[in-house]
């Protein structure tokens, strides 16, 4: 019987998020259909079945998070016979288990769904009178200052039918909440857990300061949002960012008015909408080119080494709704522009369908960020680590410029360039701004590098 495993879309991925199934048990399934959608620390994308069949068995939950390598379906071929499948547990649970005495038949009666319960612990009977609910349910004994485990859709159901997470035990990997866990509170098969009953904690250190609450008192509070996968890795990359790169910025303004008569100009002439070529498209060449000139700042400052690339890969930034991706253009420099435009076009729509391959955005050795099209005049990127630099894209302003003694309306742009100090000085990054102004003020040069 085929397993269909959490795939590894990287190098330092650990667990996927399944968000949704695309098919459903008792589905026949061809090879290479998609089957479900998963979000990983940088993209959301589906899997594909890789053997034809029927889809025997889901195994995991919508929002469960599975770890590398674990099964999350079973695929029943032809002339197979259907087998129960259960979940499987962590290797570290299991040599838990093996290595534990046995549990006295007492005691297995009154946790045997809990699978990872504390032993029973002696208290008064006044507070053990105190924690228990009213309702029945066996409370589960979470230690001081634990973190409650739960997966994103978990914690959403319990908001939307005020279930108490507190008391409810967890199947999943390390004791973590999921779907399976909380529907039966859900459906009315079990009651809910009463509100307020938690274990009660450890009163804090007399000298420890008062917590700052979170809303002041009589105020509403806020509603609590699951950071998604590609948040929590965009957060956790641009606070390294500041943490460890002494950042300083280098800024210039740009004469585009040659650089929009030329995109008019070539546009006009291609009928095919996929090579028609952006200003971004005319900003990465340039970028790509002046590079070439000043590899400086194409380079990696990794630990106390420092790298200098042979290749120009420029990362395009992308916004989705959960995050930042940056997908590169390989070579960019030997590429032309219908050739950056078409695959340009294609990063963007694969990273908002959920399509990027990793290969396709683990590497590059230079980024640009734009925020033009947002009518944005300036601002300022933070480092992409372990890359070196940075360029920040401000929008197209039509302006009063002077020119040979007269005010006449002109095409001005702002670029801002982030630069780790350790490896690039100021006056190298203002060399290289000036390359990336002789590019955009002459743009045939771009159709010639």
């Amino acid at each position: 019987m085929p397993t269909v495993i959490m795939p590894k879309m990287g190098d330092g991925m650990e667990e996927g998020t399944l968000l949704r199934w695309l098919k459903d048990e008792g589905e026949e399934i061809a090879e290479g259909d998609p089957i479900a959608e998963i979000e990983t620390d940088k993209v959301t994308i589906e899997i594909m079945a890789e053997d034809s069949g029927t889809l025997s068995q889901r195994i995991a939950g919508e929002g469960d998070s599975v770890p590398v390598g674990e099964p999350i379906a079973m695929i029943l071929a032809e002339g197979e016979t259907a087998e129960a499948v259960s979940r499987p547990q962590p290797a570290a649970v299991q040599a838990t288990e093996a290595e534990s005495p046995p549990v006295p038949a007492a005691t297995a009666s009154i946790d045997s769904a809990t699978p990872e319960a504390a032993p029973p612990r002696q208290e008064a009977p006044a507070r053990a009178a105190e924690s228990t609910p009213t309702n029945g349910q066996t409370p589960v004994e979470r230690a001081p200052g634990e973190r409650l485990r739960a997966s994103p859709l978990v914690k959403r159901l319990a908001v939307e039918h005020e279930i108490d997470l507190q008391h409810i035990p967890g199947s999943g990997p390390g004791g973590r909440i999921v779907k399976d866990d909380i529907m039966p509170y859900i459906s009315g098969e079990k009651a809910k857990p009463a509100a307020g009953t938690a274990p009660p904690t450890a009163p804090a250190p007399e000298e420890a300061p008062a917590a700052q609450p979170a809303v002041a008192p009589g105020r509403p509070r806020g509603t609590v949002h699951e950071l998604s996968r590609i948040r929590r890795t965009t957060g956790r990359r641009m606070a390294e960012s500041k943490r460890d790169i002494p950042h300083f910025y280098v800024t210039a303004e740009i004469d585009m008015g040659a650089a929009v008569a030329f995109r008019e100009q070539v546009n006009s002439q291609t009928e095919d909408d996929a090579s028609k070529i952006s200003f971004n498209d005319l900003i990465v060449k340039a970028a790509a080119l002046a590079l070439r000139e000043f590899p400086a700042l194409n380079a990696s400052f990794e630990g106390d080494q420092l790298y200098d690339h042979a290749n120009i890969d420029i990362n395009i930034a992308i916004a989705l709704d959960g995050g930042l991706i940056a997908p590169f253009i390989p070579d960019a420099d030997q590429k032309s522009l219908g050739t950056i435009a078409r695959m340009g076009k294609d990063l963007i729509s694969r990273a908002k369908n959920g399509g990027l391959k990793p290969e396709e955005y683990q590497g590059g050795t230079f980024t640009t960020s734009n925020l033009g099209m947002l009518s944005v005049d300036q601002f300022i990127a933070v480092i992409n680590p372990p890359q070196a630099a940075i360029l920040a894209i401000g929008s197209i302003k039509n302006l009063p410029v002077i020119n040979d003694g007269k005010i006449v309306p002109g095409h001005r742009m702002n670029l801002a360039v982030s630069a780790d100090h350790r490896a690039v000085d100021g006056a190298e990054v203002a060399r290289f701004l000036q390359a990336v102004r002789r590019y955009l003020e002459r743009p045939m040069l771009l159709a010639l590098g």
